[in-house]
């Protein structure tokens, strides 16, 4: 440095800097490290994972999206990784595993071309036209279906299991899940919608996955108040009330002076007089089903025993609109404003033993607009990954009902989209033909990584599949259970095209985003964060205070 010069720094004292291919070679190991993790995990054959959180608690599953929530990554690149699995669970539900395999095959060509020098821009255009082509291919190839076809959506729903734990049962949970699916589906002109939130999912350890019911109506996780009170009515006629049984204090703070004994007892009465008008109330109505959001006095419990009516109390409010929907009851704020038109019906309402909690059970609603499925299994692992096999199923099937479009599953489409792509690339011209060809070899990956978890040869399985997908029909892929490469619309292996879609398109967008980053700066962790609000004296507080 020349004398009388000053260094200049521009980062913080302890930031790292990785810059050009080193920054592009880290971040594409880190999001094939993670591709790797879920990759074994692909399909019917697909090992499980054993996941311990830091308190020792156990997860056993192989959907990807829990998995990769479960492990605590630290690379950035690796992040977009496991949130591209997040965004895809959240929107579509299934195919969560096979984005991150996407996504880690295709970064792993891309780093291919880039060591031929290739500049990652015409990768990532190569890529993005690539991935457009490979979507319209499966649109043309795609089936239209009937959206409440429960035979067809059945078929879906197997699909789905087919590669969970549930496999074994899946033709029953299949039907309940189609049956649930289509219990809240609404219809908005040609199309249906369906809001997922209003199948509630309860599990419960105890029995076996065989045990798992299908409930008209809603399961509530709570046992009814009194002993006194009946634990079964037929005919339910269910008062839905958002307002606490009990004695309310005043806003303000009053008091109360007595000056004889009598007054004391005056008081006590008047307020037992309260608590009985208001059970008079329900009464006076025709419920014999009360369930409260709020809390219920002890004396107001006595009075409903003694009317016959049942009550349930600190009922969830997402469990209240769940049950109004079920059974077309009004959520009443004022008990005042209680009428037998606000009423809602259910056939029986009963309390029951479900292992050792007691539940209530509101069933057999007529057309109810919500409905619950009641999750069993040997042990507390099986039944958590048979709930989210279940989640996923609805997934899927919404998926059917809200884009009524399929495709043969078994990495058919795949490798029919692939053979596209290849004739495709032929006719584009320079660099972004690599990139084209790249892309339909990293598709390619998704039936192979199929028939590796089935114990098949990789290689002849690529012969075999390039073969039977050349006739143009995407029917031939993977027929997992007898390892071999087969028709699969005559085995019923059926998956939406909203999930093929969906895939291609997080797993390129991510695959993209991480290929255009060249310089990765990291700031250093600081030793003694400084204390929240703190740090300024004084002087914040001010601050803070004028911007409030």
């Amino acid at each position: 440095m020349a004398p009388g010069q000053v260094p200049i720094v521009v980062l913080k004292e302890g930031t790292s800097e990785t810059k050009g291919n080193q920054a592009q070679r880290n971040n594409i190991t880190a999001a094939k490290t993670i591709a790797e993790i879920v990759r074994t995990s692909l399909g019917p054959r697909g090992m499980d994972k054993m996941l311990v959180d830091t308190l020792g608690d156990v997860t056993i599953t192989n959907d990807g999206a829990t998995i990769l929530k479960e492990i605590d990554v630290q690379h950035p690149a690796a992040k977009m990784m496991v949130e591209i699995s997040k965004s895809v669970d959240n929107e579509v539900g299934d195919g969560t595993t096979s984005t991150v395999v996407l996504a880690g095959s295709l970064l792993e060509r891309a780093e291919e071309l880039i060591t031929k020098n290739v500049h990652p821009t015409v990768v990532v255009d190569g890529f993005k036209k690539a991935a457009q082509k490979a979507i319209d291919t499966l649109k043309d190839i795609a089936m239209k279906v009937d959206p409440v076809d429960k035979a067809f959506l059945s078929k879906i729903a197997r699909t789905s299991m087919a590669s969970k734990m549930v496999a074994a049962d899946s033709k029953e949970l299949a039907d309940m899940v189609v049956s649930a699916v289509l219990a809240v589906a609404e219809k908005s002109g040609d199309q249906y919608k369906v809001d997922v939130d209003n199948i509630k999912v309860e599990k419960k350890a105890g029995g076996g996955i065989h045990d798992t019911k299908f409930i008209h109506g809603i399961v509530l996780d709570k046992e009814v108040v009194h002993g006194g009170m009946p634990k079964r009515i037929e005919n339910a006629k269910i008062a839905l009330v958002n307002a606490a049984l009990e004695i309310e204090k005043t806003e303000m703070s009053a008091e109360i002076r007595i000056s004889d004994p009598h007054q004391m007892q005056q008081f006590i009465d008047e307020e037992n007089r309260m608590l009985k008008a208001m059970v008079d109330k329900i009464a006076a109505a025709g419920a014999n089903v009360l369930l409260c959001q709020k809390g219920i006095d002890d004396i107001a419990q006595h009075y409903l025993a003694k009317a016959g009516i049942l009550a349930v109390r600190r009922i969830k409010e997402s469990d209240m609109y769940k049950l109004s929907r079920a059974t077309g009851a009004r959520v009443i704020n004022n008990l005042d404003e209680l009428t037998a038109n606000d009423l809602g019906y259910a056939k029986l309402v009963e309390e029951r033993k479900v292992e050792t909690d007691k539940w209530v059970f509101v069933e057999e609603c007529k057309n109810p607009k919500s409905v619950s499925i009641l999750v069993r299994g040997g042990s507390q692992r099986v039944v958590d990954e048979a709930e989210r096999s279940v989640h996923d199923a609805i997934m899927a099937v919404k998926d059917v009902v809200e884009y009524p479009y399929v495709l043969v599953g078994g990495g058919a489409p795949e490798a029919l989209a692939s053979l596209k792509l290849r004739e495709w690339a032929a006719t584009l011209s320079g660099r972004e033909q690599l990139a084209a060809e790249k892309f339909a070899d990293g598709i390619e990956t998704i039936p192979l990584a199929l028939a590796e978890n089935a114990g098949m040869d990789p290689l002849d399985t690529q012969a075999q599949l390039r073969s039977k997908s050349s006739t143009g029909k995407a029917r031939y892929g993977i027929d997992v259970l007898n390892g071999k490469v087969a028709d699969l619309a005559a085995k019923d292996i059926y998956e939406p095209l909203a999930v093929k879609e969906q895939v291609i398109n997080a797993a390129t967008e991510a695959a993209c985003m991480i290929l255009r980053i060249d310089e990765v700066i990291a700031a250093s962790k600081s030793k003694d964060m400084p204390k929240p609000g703190g740090g300024h004296g004084g002087g914040s507080m001010g601050g803070s205070d004028m911007d409030m």
